[in-house]
């Protein structure tokens, strides 16, 4: 069974950056970072499916960026120019079927404890 432990979040003011950072023990075929603010469904910003290029969803495409080490098992998220709205706790998911890979919560088996990210203006 895999288990996710996330590293990284935090306080930034707006335009900073953060990385966070996601260990996972087993076998992962498509790793994911997702959000979620309180009251609203937990959001999909990016995957990383193994040997591919990773997707983004819009609201963070051209300033967050995943990269992933299929040798360490490790999923990186950095965070460029934050806004106020990127504030939310931040998830690390992962799954090990293929076809699987998405931005949809639904997909995923396996998710990390959580960290927070707030940005203030």
């Amino acid at each position: 069974q895999v288990q996710l432990v996330e590293h990284g979040g935090g306080s930034v003011e707006a335009g900073g950056s953060l990385r966070l950072s996601c260990e996972a023990s087993g076998v992962t075929v498509c790793m994911a970072w997702f959000r979620q603010t309180p009251g609203k469904e937990r959001e999909g910003i990016g995957y990383s499916l193994r040997d591919t290029t990773p997707n983004y969803s819009d609201s963070v495409k051209g300033r967050f960026t995943i990269v992933k080490d299929d040798d360490m098992n490790v999923l990186y998220l950095q965070m460029n120019r934050l806004k106020p709205e990127d504030t939310a706790m931040y998830y690390c998911a992962a799954t090990a079927t293929w076809g699987s890979c998405s931005l949809r919560a639904g997909q995923y088996h396996a998710w990390g404890q959580g960290t927070q990210v707030t940005v203030s203006s």
